[in-house]
């Protein structure tokens, strides 16, 4: 076990040296735009562990207590798929033209797009719930 950690260990080393080779040829000589990438980066990681994780975390342990065994796996998985899609949406609906231009991607309405995709999700969710299970004695075989 100790010798698959290390292989999985020395590439994740050597992405992260490399990383910090190519940082330092942007960065140097230091101008304005490099603090704001210092920030940028240090940034992400700073609100994930004050306020994101705190979140979740607490959303998670809320869903956990309160509701029913039957609503508990899709209600998760609804909420898991809420957050997925919604950050994966974020970056267009705070800034629509804030990326490259990718043809088919920037003239659609992302909040519209969001909205429906996440009606769909909350659908499911409705129907792992109340679809009848086999074998929960809810329905007699014919």
């Amino acid at each position: 076990m100790k010798t698959l950690r290390l292989l999985l260990f020395l590439p994740g080393l050597a992405a992260v040296a490399w990383g910090t080779v190519l940082f330092a040829e942007y960065a140097f000589p230091l101008r304005p735009d490099v603090f704001e990438t210092l920030g940028w980066l240090a940034g992400g990681p700073v609100a994930h562990d004050l306020l994101v994780a705190p979140l979740i975390g607490a959303v998670g342990l809320a869903l956990s207590r309160f509701l029913p065994e039957r609503w508990k796996a899709p209600v998760k998985t609804g909420a898991v798929l809420t957050g997925v899609l919604t950050l994966l949406a974020f970056p267009l609906l705070w800034r629509p033209f804030g990326g490259a231009r990718n043809p088919g991607l920037h003239d659609a309405d992302t909040l519209t797009g969001l909205l429906l995709t996440l009606a769909v999700v909350w659908l499911g969710v409705l129907a792992a719930v109340f679809w009848p299970r086999k074998g929960s004695g809810c329905c007699r075989s014919l």
